[in-house]
């Protein structure tokens, strides 16, 4: 099955959000990856819960927002509040994940973990069964426009295995360094979503970088 695609507006013209969603939807993709930094876990600072309200207001697709932020616990009521259909925290980033996460799915939302490329999945295997979403980065977080690392995808197969093992439903998503070059060992490793940025709002044609993103035009 070809994977959900994703586009990042960490990407986007921040002048014309408006405009990015629109042409989100209008390429045919799936998601909204909404990337949200504090200058803290990461160290430049994005936007919060408003430009999630405001984006909800102007599009029914889903949105998926990745809190890569210190201390999250704070921001996920805002986040719900704000209409987010994921809300996806780190788990480098709090000591309480398990707790994280089920507040997450008490306020009506779908709760995600992200792991950044220093931390193995393993670390994982007391909360997968708490989760619908797995967000590997597939580059160390805070800037677009990096290189892929290859051992990312090694951690994606590892999640679909895991998950098959255990009979869970949770989807895989990839972050980072996802382009015409990576995109086929990336869809090979199984993933179910895959998160693009300069790649999506880089291209001359949006819609054309979709439909090669999931597969099905290897050689636009």
């Amino acid at each position: 099955m070809a994977p959900l695609i994703a586009p990042s507006v960490l990407s986007a013209d921040f002048t014309d959000i408006a405009g990015a969603v629109r042409l989100i939807e209008s390429s045919g993709a799936d998601w909204v990856h909404l990337d949200v930094m504090d200058g803290s876990f990461v160290p430049p600072i994005t936007f919060g819960s408003q430009m999630v309200r405001d984006i909800r207001a102007i599009t029914d697709l889903p949105l998926d927002a990745h809190l890569m932020v210190d201390n999250p616990e704070k921001q996920i009521e805002s986040f719900a509040a704000a209409g987010a259909d994921y809300i996806t925290v780190h788990a480098e980033a709090t000591v309480h994940l398990h707790r994280i996460l089920q507040s997450i799915r008490d306020l009506g939302v779908k709760p995600g973990v992200s792991i950044v490329p220093s931390t193995p999945v393993e670390s994982l295997g007391e909360i997968l069964h708490e989760v619908d979403l797995v967000l590997i980065m597939s580059v160390n977080p805070g800037y677009g426009g990096q290189k892929l690392i290859p051992s990312s995808l090694a951690k994606v197969e590892r999640l679909v295995q895991l998950r098959k093992e255990k009979s869970l439903s949770y989807l895989v998503s990839i972050d980072g360094g996802v382009n015409r070059s990576t995109i086929e060992s990336v869809q090979k490793s199984g993933v179910d979503v895959v998160v693009a940025g300069s790649a999506f709002f880089n291209s001359e044609d949006p819609a054309a970088e979709v439909s090669v993103l999931r597969g099905r035009d290897r050689f636009l």
